[in-house]
């Protein structure tokens, strides 16, 4: 029986072969595209769960709020992981990582920069899971110059993996000791580190400062101890360890300094939610979004949705051509469960069929994907494990669910009503169609309304006024490793044709580099008259490079030797002081400690804000000292032949250095914060356009029945006089009809979310009227032109072959 089925369903497929190939492509797409955000999803839910006690980690946050200024840290002070095991009993073990910012290492006559540094403290091996390869991983970080590698770096400097006992040779000829080399760090992890370097071999990682945020702290938790428990009596622990220094610093107690409103806390997050959770100062690498794994988890169902629904519509569409053989069938003795047996096989077949060619789409278009969204899916013997499976349950599940209402409608014609011509036939009367095509396009409105909305939005970040200028600036890096001649090589710079003007300093809009401090508007440690600031020191060319703008009093001067103790702030954080004429007024910082004593620095300037942080993040206060730092040396440029330039800044730094020469241009570095942003909207535009194209595919098939049910009455139309255009619009008005109900439909909540979505940046676009008109006409035109082709057709063809029979 089921092979008769089986092959009745062949026949009547290949019987039907546009029909067919409409139903397999339209469901083969709608799979593939649903597969590969299954993947994208899956990758991003999977971070940090390669550690074997990833349900027991946490990491330790902290919040600080001094005056009018909020902070949320993901490092932590010096001596708390130590404590914290000492103190609780729930606390298995604790671990500190903290970011070198890069390390220069030997190859031959080379110097590499590796970015991929950090120190760790020696329980890193009993904490996270990385296996190791070679070496002892109880002795690997516990004495002072050696260093953990990873297979990948091992095979870079060594050209093999077992390295143990070598030595690494780094910035100013220092040694270190390679104790253990472990297998490479999985992508799907919130930190990645070719090179752990022993804590010991930092000092300061000895102090016992409490009012310090430094280390990225991770605790491991017993089995079964419950973190929220070890969380309420942080407030307590703070107290008795910060209280004093508190004390000895700002001269107040703990509750003094909470009764002014400002608090110092902690809390924990567990280290599976740290990529798509957190988004905190002090953070070891770029996380995720949570919202855009719903976003995309939502499209994947609609996707699949529409494929669905496409299927349903062009079975129950074509009924007629189908009727017949089920008044035949049942007055032949056909009970009605073979009927829908024998339909829903047919629909199984496709889901088949469709599958297949899904898993092929897939496998074809995986690289470009990972490409264009910065992943490294493949698809492993682990992934067919669940593949296999799943894709069988898809078969199951989407060819009974989208084949149950064809397969009951058609098996509960009536043979009398059939022989004698009584199923209505045609695009009218079908309310359950009309029904699915509202819809499946009132999703495809809603993803049009989303791109649009999307696109403005990264639009207007390219776009929008920084405070600064990004453009035509080369940044070389690394300009301490000149040495005593990083001066004299900002001067040569400045000489050269095309140089406008140059800056040293390693604090820029566009890097990670970040450090604060405390500012008081009285010589007097007062969190109530105190300012947090981002402070940066710069050079007096700085605001001059990177083009900004004085709001008032002027700029620094080398000229005038008073300006080592001035200030020039921008215009948040003159609101943060208060000073509504800042220019002239006096600040003062605390050297800290048991006696601290203030010094006065004098507001010089005041420079418009510039956002230096993601466009998400209201602009912090900044304060700006002169002082020498040599980080990077920023090159304002004004000359068409920059590879010219190129070449002559690069042989005036080998003429200095044999460090390695490294630049990027600022408008680069600024594109690379809002990659995320960048990624998440080409491929939300790229599933959107799938989106419409399968929803068109259901709308063409539906037209191409529509057509072929209503041929009579198109002939006499003709013969009557009717013209092609007066035909073409018959039969297009109801399925325009239905697009404008979409769009009533799907407009009012595509303007809720993506308001929603749009409060998540503070500098946004507004939702103009206009986008949801724009993707009206655009739904319309395609929905017309999927449909035209049809409709012409059908009304162009001669009513004699129509109506000849008669």
């Amino acid at each position: 029986m089921i092979r008769n089925y089986i092959k009745t369903a062949f026949r009547s497929l290949q019987k039907n072969k546009g029909f067919t190939a409409i139903n397999v492509l339209g469901l083969a797409l709608g799979l593939a595209t649903c597969l590969l955000i299954v993947f994208y999803v899956a990758d991003e839910l999977s971070y940090d769960r390669y550690n074997e006690n990833a349900g027991r980690i946490y990491r330790v946050n902290e919040q600080l709020k001094l005056g009018d200024n909020k902070v949320e840290y993901a490092v932590c002070m010096p001596p708390l992981a130590k404590t914290l095991k000492n103190d609780f009993p729930d606390v298995e073990n604790t671990v500190r990582l903290k970011n070198l910012g890069g390390m220069h290492v030997k190859k031959g006559n080379e110097n590499i920069l590796e970015y991929n540094t950090l120190f760790a403290d020696p329980s890193v091996f009993d904490v996270f899971t990385l296996p190791i390869l070679y070496g002892n991983k109880a002795t690997a970080l516990t004495e002072p110059n050696t260093v953990v590698i990873t297979e990948s770096t091992a095979k870079k400097y060594f050209n093999k993996v077992d390295v143990v006992g070598e030595n690494l040779i780094t910035d100013g000829n220092h040694a270190f000791k390679i104790t253990a080399v472990i297998k490479d760090i999985p992508q799907q992890s919130h930190f990645h580190a070719d090179f752990l370097v022993s804590m010991a071999s930092f000092p300061d990682s000895r102090s016992n400062e409490w009012l310090r945020s430094d280390y990225n702290t991770y605790v491991l938790m017993r089995k079964g101890a419950d973190y929220k428990k070890l969380e309420a009596q942080f407030p307590q622990f703070l107290r008795k360890y910060s209280g004093g220094q508190m004390q000895d610093e700002l001269k107040m107690s703990y509750d003094a300094f909470e009764k002014n409103g400002s608090y110092f806390r902690m809390n924990m997050i567990p280290l599976t939610d740290i990529h798509l959770h957190s988004n905190q100062t002090g953070e070891l690498g770029m996380n995720g979004t949570e919202q855009y794994v719903y976003i995309f988890s939502a499209i994947a169902i609609f996707i699949l949705l529409i494929a669905c629904v496409n299927f349903m519509n062009l079975s129950t569409a074509r009924s007629a051509n189908r009727a017949r053989e089920v008044g035949v069938r049942k007055v032949l003795g056909s009970a009605r469960k073979y009927l829908i047996a024998q339909f829903l096989s047919e629909s199984m077949i496709v889901t088949l069929i469709a599958v297949m060619i899904a898993i092929a789409i897939v496998a074809l278009f995986l690289p470009a994907f990972n490409q264009f969204a910065d992943k490294n899916i493949v698809i492993t013997a682990h992934t067919l494990v669940w593949l296999i499976p799943v894709s069988l349950l898809a078969v199951l599940v989407i060819g009974f669910l989208a084949g149950l209402y064809p397969a009951f409608f058609l098996s509960a014609f009536q043979p009398i009503d059939v022989l004698k011509g009584k199923i209505s036939t045609g695009f009218k009367g079908g309310m359950l169609r009309s029904f699915l095509v509202v819809f499946q396009f009132s999703i495809s409105i809603f993803l049009i309304i989303g791109t649009l909305v999307i696109y403005n939005q990264l639009h207007y970040i390219q776009s929008r006024d920084l405070g600064y200028n990004r453009n035509q600036v080369l940044i070389i890096h690394n300009a301490f490793e000149l040495g005593n001649h990083s001066q004299a090589f900002k001067q040569e710079i400045k000489q050269l044709p095309g140089v406008q003007n140059a800056t040293l300093t390693g604090f820029l809009p566009t890097s990670l580099n970040r450090s604060t401090a405390i500012f008081y508007k009285e010589a007097v440690a007062d969190p109530k008259k105190s300012i947090f600031p981002q402070t940066w020191n710069v050079d007096e060319d700085y605001v001059k490079t990177l083009g900004m703008k004085i709001a008032a009093g002027r700029n620094f001067s080398n000229q005038i030797l008073s300006d080592s103790s001035s200030v020039v702030i921008n215009e948040t954080a003159a609101k943060f002081l208060g000073f509504t004429d800042p220019v002239n007024k006096i600040i003062y910082k605390s050297s800290g400690g048991p006696n601290p004593t203030f010094k006065a620095y004098t507001i010089i300037g005041v420079v418009k804000d510039f956002n230096f942080s993601s466009l998400r993040q209201n602009i912090d206060p900044v304060i700006m000292q002169l002082n020498e730092d040599t980080g990077n040396l920023s090159i304002r440029v004004n000359t068409a032949n920059i590879s010219g330039l190129l070449t002559q800044v690069e042989y005036k730094w080998k003429d200095m250095s044999q460090a390695h020469f490294e630049y990027s241009f600022m408008d680069q570095d600024f594109d690379k914060l809002y990659r995320s942003e960048q990624r998440t909207g080409t491929i939300f535009m790229v599933f959107t356009g799938l989106a419409i194209a399968i929803a068109c595919l259901g709308l063409f098939g539906l037209a191409a029945y529509a057509a072929e049910q209503r041929t009579k009455e198109i002939g006499i139309r003709k013969v009557l006089g009717a013209s092609i255009p007066n035909i073409a619009g018959m039969l297009s008005k109801d399925f325009i009809k239905l697009v404008f109900i979409a769009i009533v439909i799907s407009s009012p909540v595509a303007w809720y979310l993506m308001q929603k979505w749009l409060q998540d940046f503070a500098y946004r676009v507004n939702f103009h009227w206009w986008i949801i008109a724009l993707a009206g006409i655009a739904a319309i035109l395609i929905a017309l032109i999927t449909i035209s082709f049809q409709s012409i057709k059908a009304a162009i063809a001669n009513p004699v072959e129509s109506l000849r029979s008669e």
